[in-house]
This record gives C-alpha cells, sequence and structure tokens, in this order.
C-alpha cells in the first residue's frame, strides 16, 4: 500500500447512497490505504444512512458535507468549506448519476425534454462543475475519476437516456483531462460492470445482464463493487500518475466481446 502514497491524503468521495454503492466500495479501498475520507450528501436521508454506515465499519470520516450537484452555489460552497477544513484536496471520486423513472421505462423516443436535460445536468454537467470548485483546492495536482457504464458506448436497451447521459460524462472526463492536465490534475472514469447497486433496480433487465456477464465475459465472472474500489484506488494514487483522459473498464473484460 506504501506505493499508493495515499496515507493523510484528502479524498472527496460524492454518491454513497447504501453499503451497495460503488462510492461506498472506493470510500472502503481509500480506508485500507489511510486516506483521509471525506463525504458529500444530497439529502439528509442520506446522511443517515452514511452515519450509520460510518459507524457500522468503525470509520472516522474527516469530513461530511451537504451537496447538491444541481445547484452551482451549492458546489462551490461544499468545496470552499472542504478546502478551508483541510486546505488541500488530493482527489475526488464522483459517483453521481440520476434519470426520471419515467424516462427509464417507456420507448427510448418517448424521452422527455426536461428528463433528459436532468439526466445529463445531474449525471455529467455535475463532473465540470465539481471539478471547477475543486480547482483551486488541487494545488499539489491530483486526481477526479467518474463512474460510468458499458451502455455509453453500446445500445443497452433498458439504459437509455442514462447511457446517453453517461456518453457525455465520458466525453466531459476526457475535455477536462485536457483542459486540467497544466495543473497536473487528472481525469478519468471507471466503467464498471454491473453490480447490485441501487441505481441498477432501475434496469428491468439488469438479472440477465448479469448472467450475460457471467456467462460470455473473459473471467467468466461478475466484478465486485471492492474490484471496482480497489481500480478507483489505483487511478488516485501516485501509481497512475501517468494516465489521464481514459476510460477504464472493471468489467470482467465484457467489454471487448
Amino acid at each position: 500500500m506504501d506505493l499508493l502514497k495515499l496515507k493523510d491524503k484528502n479524498i472527496v468521495v460524492m454518491g454513497v447512497a447504501n453499503e451497495r454503492s460503488l462510492a461506498w466500495g472506493v470510500a472502503q479501498s481509500l480506508y485500507g490505504a489511510g486516506a483521509n475520507v471525506i463525504f458529500t450528501y444530497r439529502q439528509e436521508r442520506s446522511k443517515k444512512k452514511l452515519e450509520k454506515l460510518l459507524e457500522k465499519h468503525e470509520y472516522d470520516a474527516e469530513l461530511v458535507v451537504q451537496c447538491d450537484v444541481n445547484d452551482d452555489e451549492s458546489i462551490k460552497g461544499t468545496f470552499k468549506e472542504i478546502g478551508d477544513k483541510v486546505g488541500t484536496i488530493h482527489g475526488i471520486v464522483h459517483s453521481i448519476a440520476f434519470a426520471h423513472g419515467e424516462d427509464l421505462k417507456g420507448d427510448f423516443v418517448e424521452t422527455s425534454r426536461d428528463g433528459f436535460a436532468y439526466a445529463h445536468d445531474t449525471s455529467a454537467y455535475s463532473i465540470i462543475a465539481v471539478a471547477r470548485e475543486a480547482k483551486p483546492y488541487m494545488t499539489e495536482g491530483g486526481s477526479i475519476i467518474g463512474m460510468t457504464f458499458l451502455g455509453a458506448q453500446r445500445v443497452i436497451p433498458e439504459y437509455k437516456v442514462m447511457g446517453i447521459a453517461k456518453s457525455a460524462l465520458e466525453s466531459s472526463v476526457k475535455y477536462l483531462a485536457e483542459d486540467l492536465g497544466e495543473d497536473q490534475i487528472r481525469v478519468n472514469a471507471l466503467s464498471a460492470g454491473p453490480v447490485r447497486t441501487l441505481a441498477a433496480k432501475g434496469i428491468s433487465s439488469f438479472n440477465e445482464i448479469l448472467s450475460e456477464v457471467e456467462e460470455r465475459a473473459p473471467l467468466r465472472k461478475n466484478v465486485t463493487k471492492e474490484e471496482v474500489g480497489d481500480m478507483a484506488l489505483v487511478m488516485l494514487s501516485h501509481l497512475s500518475r501517468g494516465v489521464t483522459g481514459e476510460i477504464i473498464y472493471v468489467d470482467s473484460g465484457y467489454n471487448i466481446l
């Protein structure tokens, strides 16, 4: 773990919904590496769930801060509070995405204008806004990672508007990488295979997708949030210091088929 050089580094984790969240898998890996983990939450009920998780696993959070990623002033205030408390931010995990349920149930052609805009605002634009407000506190460079899915590159019928939003996220990651590279801030995304998260409940064919990956992926298995967390650890660490603008697949190799 010493090679990671993450001990006492300040890492912001955004998007823990529950114990199954990919963001929680990342947080657990970060704790194992000795990082100072800072959490953001959107609503009070999310904060309560997070606090119960921390208590259950006997983790101490460096800071827990409210943040509404659909509100620029909220994002600005969040990172000012974090910066004022810890000084330097060394990494950010953006694991936030949302689309309205009605836009995931009907035919894609029936996607509403408002639903399309909201999915992109929450799932893609927010990483741009987060990077902008975090940049003044990333004075030693650092790493920002987003979370994406194969539906950004290929048609997963049940993924619908979220697939388009994730495509926008992946492009945003690349443009941010070019923009922030001179400040030694790296920006990448992890494209995780299917994991039973809260978001997965919105995909009616999710069980079939799990079976397909287990049957056909080169490793003949589905990935876990712990495996995603460990790869995030690498991408946040000194070990990946020469990597930026990449979409890293953590899906047992399924994407190559």
